[in-house]
């Protein structure tokens, strides 16, 4: 998988443009599996998930036209030859899934293997399945296959239905949604997920002709179509990554402009990373926030000079694929701050590294660290043990003192584009090895 190599006490200083949202390219690559017309995906971050999903799509049957030069990607399901993915590819990764309720609403069958993706805690797949009952499936699960069917003699059919779902998630949401789209009459989603990357889909959908209101609230009514056509479809801003590297400039002293920002969105953020003193301005019409040097990083306490606490939920509360980044941030904050991880029971492990590279860390058990900073960091050698906890391990790189090796780097490209051409770009001194 390869390492970085990264030494650190450098500026990270420049222009940085954000790419496409992961989390919403990857429901949006599935959902072109439910047309026999051309869908073209403009805004493609280059990834290893993506390249993955794209790479599910063309096991299914879809013709797959990559432009790197242009960010795109056009899909071209005419025919599906195999509802039945491979187990070494549906292990690469955990999105895999949103295969099932494109697949189920356009051939009523599908067997996938169970997902793989970051080892980051359970992630419960009952909600979809839950879901598809719903619109009238038939469900089998083995430790080996997921095995769902609709309908009579292999045509697709199901039902509309009003669903509440056990728990607000994510790609729980986006899988029914995608089901319904084709499903017969008029379905009712209680408790649904109102992500950024949710909207994105659902604004897909509608191009492609389906009837989805309420993307972005917690009811979302999808009216059933014969038919979905093509369409060319963007996809949103990677927040994530913009946070990622407004907080890579402001650890090291930084400036940094980020291009095409979601400003609106990214003022969600607003709070969060406010609470460490960091002050940046925003074009809303040009799409770009812009984070002054030599921020001031001091942790702002609650009333009566309360410890404050940061804790992860569903949009628009914090997201827990930051809370890795800012408890990094924190180490190099003046104060103390108390990090609730609520979704996710082994996000927080990776503390151990930061921790034995020098950083004021108390774990208190699975869900909860309290960081106290500012606090020198040094090199040493630590493994990335998923996408976000890689970055985050990353930005403690460039603050410490000596070099820093990190190990499983393919971890990081799963989310990352290129992360040393595009921090080296910016006065970082990282480097990839590969592995030998």
């Amino acid at each position: 998988m390869g390492r970085f190599e990264i030494t650190g006490k450098k500026t990270v200083s420049g222009v940085h443009r954000v790419p496409g949202n992961k989390n919403a390219a990857l429901p949006m690559i599935a959902a072109a599996l439910l047309t026999s017309e051309p869908v073209t995906l403009e805004n493609l971050p280059d990834i290893e998930d993506v390249a993955s999903m794209l790479e599910c799509a063309r096991r299914f049957g879809a013709t797959v036209t990559r432009r790197p030069q242009s960010n795109s990607v056009t899909i071209h399901a005419q025919r599906l030859k195999t509802a039945r993915l491979d187990p070494s590819l549906a292990a690469k990764i955990r999105t895999s899934i949103l295969f099932a309720g494109p697949l189920l609403a356009r051939k009523g069958k599908v067997s996938l293997p169970p997902p793989g993706g970051d080892g980051i805690g359970h992630r419960r797949l009952d909600t979809h399945f839950e879901g598809f009952e719903a619109l009238g499936a038939k469900v089998k699960y083995t430790k080996t296959r997921l095995v769902l069917e609709t309908g009579k003699g292999g045509t697709a059919y199901l039902k509309g239905a009003a669903i509440v779902l056990d728990e607000a998630s994510v790609t729980a949401t986006e899988n029914i949604i995608m089901a319904a789209a084709l499903a017969d009459g008029d379905t009712v989603i209680y408790n649904a997920a109102c992500e950024p990357h949710v909207q994105d889909l659902c604004a897909m959908l509608n191009g492609m002709g389906a009837r989805i209101l309420g993307a972005g609230t917690n009811r979302i009514v999808v009216h059933g179509v014969e038919e979905l056509h093509g369409t060319v479809a963007r996809i949103g801003s990677d927040l994530i990554e913009a946070v990622s590297y407004l907080v890579a400039a402001a650890i090291t002293g930084g400036a940094l402009t980020l291009e095409g920002v979601d400003v609106p969105q990214f003022a969600i953020l607003a709070g969060p990373l406010r609470r460490f003193g960091l002050k940046w301005s925003a074009n809303i019409e040009k799409c770009v926030i812009e984070l002054p040097a030599n921020q001031r990083l001091r942790m702002r306490y609650d009333l009566g000079d309360a410890i404050p606490s940061i804790a992860d939920g569903p949009w628009p509360m914090f997201p827990s694929d930051l809370m890795s980044v800012l408890i990094v941030l924190a180490t190099q904050s003046r104060g103390t701050c108390l990090f609730h991880e609520k979704m996710f029971e082994s996000r927080m492990y990776f503390v151990d590294h930061l921790i034995q590279m020098g950083a004021k860390i108390v774990l208190c058990d699975p869900h909860r660290a309290v960081v106290t900073g500012p606090s020198p960091l040094r090199g040493t050698t630590v493994t990335s043990p998923d996408i976000r906890a890689g970055m985050a391990l990353i930005l403690a790189a460039l603050c410490a003192k000596g070099r820093t090796t990190i190990l499983n780097a393919g971890s990081i490209d799963r989310g990352y584009r290129a992360v040393e051409k595009e921090l080296g770009s910016l006065g970082a001194d990282i480097r990839r090895i590969s592995k030998t």
